[in-house]
């Protein structure tokens, strides 16, 4: 896979790619946002990279354009802005995840990994897990070919549930996810919702890791 690069600092940067390389990834290391590609027809990346100071601009304008645009490739952005407004306006800008320097390359790896797979999910019409199945687009659940009538915050808490089937997500990933204005929902309202959603689909498909948070069951 391919990664576009866009990060100013010239030992992260080196850094970064050597780092990708070990991981299997390919890249291309840019250091200014007017070096930013204007448009990504013809051009094949599976997910950028992208620091919020640069030299010449800033990040978050390219993030906001490129999503205006209707690119649908994966964003991480990485930064030293540390604060919650920061992280919020990134998400809400259309990032897929954030991390905050200094990080480590695995981590890094790691979180474009889960964005990667979260992509691959949203790329079907269809999302089947075991025998229950989610359609994102028209918003329908079916349970072994029934329908099951699932509330707006339902569905979008299933969805996220259902991006990585056996894989444990934090309250606090759930709390981010589920308010499109980045309002956090707070955990008590996550916990009314998965108990809404036990009774719908099953208590055994929603499993409680104590102190983390829930996972979503293959049946």
């Amino acid at each position: 896979m391919h990664i576009l690069i866009i990060e100013d600092d010239l030992d992260l940067g080196r850094a970064l790619q050597k780092a990708l390389k070990l991981e299997g990834f390919s890249s291309e290391w840019l250091r200014r946002a007017a070096d930013a590609p204007r448009s990504f027809e013809g051009l094949h990346y599976a997910c950028i990279l992208l620091d919020l100071s640069l030299p010449d601009g800033d990040g978050q304008a390219l993030l906001t354009r490129w999503r205006r645009e209707g690119v649908a490739i994966p964003i991480i952005i990485m930064t030293a802005r540390a604060a919650l407004e920061e992280r919020i306006a990134g998400l809400d800008g259309g990032a897929d995840d954030f991390i905050v320097k200094p990080f480590a390359t695995v981590e890094l790896a790691s979180r474009m990994r889960a964005v990667l797979r979260r992509y691959a999910q949203q790329s079907r019409q269809v999302w089947t897990i075991g025998d229950l199945e989610l359609e994102p687009k028209s918003h329908l659940a079916r349970l072994a070919g029934s329908p099951v009538d699932l509330s707006p915050r339902e569905f979008q808490l299933m969805l996220e549930l259902a991006r990585e089937p056996g894989v444990v997500v934090s309250k606090s990933v759930l709390s981010e996810r589920l308010e499109p204005l980045g309002e956090p929902v707070n955990f008590g309202a996550i916990d009314v919702h998965i108990f809404n959603l036990r009774g719908k689909i099953g208590g055994h498909r929603i499993r409680t890791v104590r102190g983390v948070g829930y996972m979503l069951v293959r049946c």
